[in-house]
């Protein structure tokens, strides 16, 4: 037997004796992590970067810490808003302002566009909200009040999970097929499949779109599109942003460590807004319980804001 053919003959035995102890063919199982808990995404760190932050992406400890104090300063006791215009509202008693920036020690939640700030919304789309807005103020019918007033939707609930002044709450139940959001505010529940079935047909819309979800790695990817016409109206619910129908968000879940969810994601909505936008925050663990938020319990905003004479509060404030 030549050189040749005897080294040929040991790579074979070789390469036979390794797919023995470990078969080139057999998967490698990866263990996804388990969000289940319950998880709050309140924080001190804005939603959009302030002007005072220029084009600081990222804060110091330091800088974080004295950031922090200055929020508690801003947020401790803050009276509810009264003017000549405005009755003001008692949700100042119900705040629940985060005290801590996030994480990752950004200065915004947006991280793209660069500047922080949520990109311009289309000219159709800012005058259907200047539209929306102008029937807040004067409603003569009940479809013309927020969508909050009317216990519809409200933005913690739907993708993005952007935080809120108070009850940005939820609590995630976690199967091998599904992922279950369970939000505290107005208590929506978005169920996630995870077992690799296509979205809903386009001709089935819903107030918090159709969510679909993968894993690529440990990061759980959930895919969000089939949003109806009612869903935001550029503002009325919650008035931080706006959405139509034809919203797409990407969100990654992921575990910064055992406290702490990796949450980032991708807004397009070509008819809403002037370009695509990003964010990334991190959502804590809290220690519960989520509470019933009996949103028409005892509502009498309603008939309140159709009844009264004058100019109307905003329709925000009256929850």
């Amino acid at each position: 037997m030549s050189y040749k053919a005897r080294t040929r003959r040991r790579l074979l035995l070789i390469v036979g004796a390794v797919s023995v102890v470990s078969p080139a063919a057999a998967p490698v199982e990866i263990q996804h992590p388990d969000f289940t808990g319950i998880w709050s995404s309140a924080t001190a760190t804005p939603l959009e970067r302030p002007a005072r932050l220029k084009d600081k992406e990222f804060f110091t400890p330091k800088e974080a810490a004295e950031w922090e104090k200055l929020m508690a300063a801003e947020n401790e006791d803050a009276p509810p808003r009264a003017t000549s215009k405005s009755v003001g509202t008692y949700n100042a008693a119900f705040r629940e302002f985060g005290s801590h920036v996030v994480k990752t020690l950004r200065t915004s939640i947006i991280t793209d566009p660069p500047d922080g700030r949520i990109p311009a919304l289309t000219p159709a789309a800012a005058d259907e909200k200047r539209r929306r807005q102008q029937l807040l103020r004067h409603p003569t019918s009940v479809t013309h009040l927020g969508l909050q007033d009317r216990c519809l939707i409200f933005p913690t609930a739907v993708p993005p999970m952007i935080p809120y002044s108070y009850n940005s709450n939820y609590q995630i139940v976690q199967t091998n097929n599904t992922l279950i959001i369970h939000v505290e505010m107005i208590h929506d529940t978005r169920i996630i499949p995870l077992d690799g079935r296509p979205h809903l047909p386009p001709s089935i819309r819903l107030w918090m779109g159709d969510s679909v979800g993968h894993w690529e790695g440990t990061t759980l990817v959930v895919d969000t599109t089939n949003f109806n016409d009612g869903g935001g109206f550029y503002g009325d619910a919650g008035g931080m942003y706006g959405w139509d129908r034809n919203l797409h968000v990407v969100e990654r879940f992921s575990r910064l460590d055992a406290d702490t969810i990796l949450y980032r994601f991708e807004v397009d909505d070509p008819t809403a807004y002037t370009r695509p936008w990003k964010g990334e925050q991190t959502i804590q663990r809290a220690s519960g319980p989520i509470y019933e938020y009996a949103c028409h319990e005892g509502n009498s905003a309603v008939p309140s804001l159709l009844s009264g004479p004058g100019e109307v509060p905003s329709a925000r404030n009256s929850n």
